[in-house]
């Protein structure tokens, strides 16, 4: 877990450095949920009680109602990414880009902060140790 905690910050800086002016896509190829959900599965059990955590809109932050999940935010990230790279692999660079861009601004880019901004509470509460084997 603290590899990623150290890797979502440089993620986060290449994306804003990468530039490249969103594209709107007129296809985005629909996931397969299967394949989505059994990593998500895998994840939040690995997590365990660290997956969980309160989003801003959670109200009065009281009961077990928290509505963050670090398996979620990861899986749409890893999804978005994976999907830029196929087109990277089949030499469409500029459509890699423009979609990292686009898909980061609608999407991916909130569950990229809210994944540091949790991992990085569990960091300052000294609760990363023992935190899922992944």
């Amino acid at each position: 877990m603290e590899r990623v905690a150290h890797l979502l910050p440089r993620l986060h800086a290449a994306i804003v450095r990468l530039d490249a002016p969103p594209v709107k896509y007129n296809y985005y190829p629909l996931p397969d949920y299967d394949v989505r959900f059994d990593l998500f599965s895998r994840l939040r059990r690995s997590l365990g009680k660290w997956d969980s955590y309160w989003l801003e809109f959670d109200a009065d932050h009281v009961g077990p109602q928290m509505s963050g999940s670090l398996a979620d935010d990861l899986t749409d990230i890893y999804f978005d990414l994976k999907y830029g790279l196929s087109l990277w692999d089949k030499r469409q660079p500029e459509k890699a880009w423009g979609l990292w861009s686009s898909s980061f601004h609608l999407h991916w880019g909130q569950h990229l902060v809210d994944a540091e901004r949790h991992l990085y509470s569990l960091a300052a509460r000294h609760q990363m140790n023992g935190a899922g084997n992944w």
